[in-house]
């Protein structure tokens, strides 16, 4: 059985998040049909799709944000109002601390708000109760004011449950093949949670409508929807771009903002040196200006919404590699976006990227070739995409060498331990120290997918951490040596088992299991 169960672990580790722990059956399930097992989600395309309670709709999300904002502006404004004003002193006698004790209260709000936007879960906030003044015992000085209410910091909360629900996912499908898909284009198509207070109250909803939708259908339509999304016309600042010769453009003396028509051919489709130029990323600018959201005021639209300000469009026709897109509004942005799809370049980007993240660093031309074929052939479906990956010899011959992203290593650890989250806490925090944390780039280039960035001595020695906390808190209550049996059976390495057995402890040794390749690589 030992080659079943080495095709099992790659069908598990490679295409998947691993195997889970329990009576799931997971790697005798994969054992008995590899491909099979892998192919079985791309049967499901609605299992994609997320819903889950508290998990809400961009506009309404942007409608929450822009109540939020408003309700820490009210609640800085009355702070500064319940400030006493202090008679002017002599100069002889002013205290040097006087100007800091009229701004406490103020800084104290400030403090607290920016302590509850931390990753780590914030405490309840609670009023506090004004003393009435019949209530005061006799004699007792009159109470102070009471301190201004502050706003529950809805940003905060959305992001973390946004963020359990898509680790949740992860945890409990079979073989985590579709979750893996929406992690790469997720991160193909990336925006950073950093960016601003929109930015991270969207991260989520970004994922769930622009993604998730479109990950087994055309990549056109995925393009589609994530260049209009909300999410990423605030990430990449084109609510500010502007026609030059636009009405609104005029009336500013405002121009063209190029950060998301540089991105989406540099980095979505055509990739560098793709046959572009930078007159057709100028180009590309002026055809999407007006592509924007709406704001707080909703005049152009539901607040938070996709919106196309006429106002603020470039008019005239305008020429992108070589082709004429005459002056037909939104039409026009969207038509060129089409075209740009279909493009050879974008084609060989694709399979480029996606053998690369699935297969080795250094991807198999054929495959890279067998790849772009398919994406060529069927106008860019992605489950024929996801499917030609599966079926070819190369995805099953090549050596697991890949490293787990952080955020693949937690999954696979918390699915092997069957640990489904109740709060993301733990997630969170370790992927902040691992270097990955959730939906926040450091550019729009996404996280790094070769095993050079992830495999540093430093980044190891924070995974043996997290593994050895880990173990401290869940070793006592199972035999490790059970668990690589699920995790590998017969795939396990000798010297991985002999590892294990020598460990002192069943903490060490559920440590060891953890920082193990059969749970490292992929």
């Amino acid at each position: 059985m030992a080659r079943d169960s080495q095709a099992a672990l790659v069908a598990l580790n490679r295409f998947g998040f691993g195997a889970r722990g329990g009576a799931s059956g997971d790697l005798v399930n994969a054992a008995s049909d590899p491909r099979g097992f892998v192919k079985a989600e791309l049967a499901r395309p609605f299992g994609v799709l997320l819903e889950a309670p508290g998990l809400q709709s961009t506009p309404q999300l942007g409608q929450a944000a822009f109540a939020y904002q408003d309700q820490v502006k009210q609640a800085r404004e009355a702070a500064k109002a319940a400030t006493p004003t202090e008679a002017p002193v002599p100069p002889a006698e002013q205290k040097p601390d006087n100007q800091l004790r009229r701004n406490l209260s103020l800084d104290t709000v400030m403090t607290e708000i920016a302590g509850q936007m931390a990753e780590t879960k914030p405490a309840d906030t609670k009023p506090a109760d004004a003393m009435k003044p019949d209530s005061a015992p006799p004699g007792a000085a009159a109470p102070a004011a009471a301190k201004p209410a502050q706003p529950l910091n809805v940003i905060q909360k959305i992001f973390r449950t946004e963020a359990l629900a898509r680790l949740q996912r992860a945890m409990l499908v079979d073989c985590g093949f579709t979750e893996r898909l929406v992690v790469f284009w997720s991160n193909h198509f990336c925006i950073s949670a950093s960016k601003g207070e929109l930015a991270r109250m969207w991260a989520g909803a970004f994922e769930r409508e622009a993604i998730r939708p479109h990950v087994l259908g055309r990549f056109a339509d995925m393009l589609k929807a994530v260049e209009q999304h909300p999410a990423m016309l605030f990430f990449l600042d084109n609510q500010q771009s502007l026609g030059p010769d636009s009405r609104a453009g005029q009336n500013r003396k405002r121009g063209l903002n190029e950060n998301l028509a540089r991105e989406i051919m540099e980095l979505h489709t055509l990739g560098v040196g793709g046959g572009y130029t930078q007159e057709d990323v100028t180009s590309l600018a002026r055809i999407i200006t007006g592509w924007t959201f709406a704001g707080r005021k909703g005049q152009i639209g539901a607040p938070g919404s996709f919106a196309f300000n006429a106002n603020a469009h470039q008019p005239g026709p305008q020429v992108l590699l070589g082709k004429t897109y005459e002056a037909n509004g939104l039409a026009q942005g969207e038509a060129a976006l089409a075209d740009i799809a279909r493009h050879p370049s974008t084609a060989n980007f694709i399979a480029t990227k996606f053998a690369r993240h699935f297969v080795a660093d250094d991807p198999p031309p054929a495959l890279v070739a067998r790849l772009r074929d398919v994406f060529v052939r069927t106008d860019g479906d992605l489950k024929a995409v996801a499917t030609a990956l599966v079926d070819s010899d190369e995805a099953w011959m090549a050596p697991l060498t890949k490293m787990r992203s952080p955020y693949d290593f937690l999954v696979a650890s918390g699915r092997l331990l069957a640990r489904v989250p109740e709060d993301p806490g733990f997630y969170l925090n370790s992927l902040n120290l691992l270097g990955q944390p959730l939906w926040t780039p450091a550019g729009p280039n996404g996280f790094p997918d070769t095993a050079a960035a992830w495999a540093a001595p430093e980044g190891m020695k924070l995974r043996l951490d997290i593994a050895s906390q880990m173990g401290a808190r869940l070793g006592p209550n199972i035999d490790p040596l059970d668990l690589l049996e699920f995790a590998a059976g017969d795939a396990a390495s000798a010297e991985t088992r002999r590892t294990i057995e020598r460990a002192e402890s069943r903490q060490q040794a559920l440590a060891l299991l953890l920082m193990s390749p059969e749970l490292q690589r992929r």
